[in-house]
């Protein structure tokens, strides 16, 4: 089951690397021959996103940027379409639509849909976020997700308890 498991997940994130405009069919997205980054705000992906969120990732990308971290933006807004798009595929993958909801939320209660989630890469940037994130607002989510990052941190900078998938709602 753990194999299954990682293998689900490397395949969402295969999916989800990929650049907004290569991945959104809606066409809402331009092409973008580089990953994005927090400042790539012409981009929808980006420019989509809760000010307050877009906010705090440029300035833990400028912030990981001085110890030596890129971070890209692998998945910021989405359409409800390229949600559903996104939740589709999964069920094929996984085979069942509970299996795919584990790792994939209906359009309806997306926090991508909602502008107010996104996605981290680059080389050591998730665990960059994970353990500074917090200084920024930034917590990790799920804990099968180790890329995806909301505002949630509590009065003391704290961040909340990981649920243990999407399929866990908050």
């Amino acid at each position: 089951m753990r194999n299954l498991a990682a293998t689900a997940t490397l395949a969402v994130a295969a999916v989800l690397s990929a650049p907004a405009a290569q991945a959104d069919p809606t066409g809402t997205a331009a092409p973008q021959p580089q990953p994005l980054t927090a400042y790539d705000v012409h981009d929808p992906a980006i420019a989509n996103l809760d000010p307050v969120l877009r906010s705090a990732v440029q300035n833990a990308t400028s912030a990981a940027a001085t110890e030596g971290v890129t971070m890209t933006v692998t998945s910021g807004w989405r359409s409800p379409e390229f949600q559903q798009q996104l939740l589709d595929e999964a069920v094929g993958t996984y085979g069942t639509y509970e299996a795919a909801r584990r790792y994939v939320q209906t359009p309806d209660r997306s926090r991508h849909v909602a502008g107010a989630a996104v996605d981290i890469g680059g080389p050591g940037a998730d665990q960059w976020m994970i353990t500074n994130g917090p200084r920024f607002g930034l917590c990790q989510i799920y804990a099968n997700e180790p890329w995806h990052f909301e505002l949630s941190t509590d009065m003391f900078g704290g961040c909340p308890p990981l649920l243990p998938d999407a399929a866990d709602t908050h």
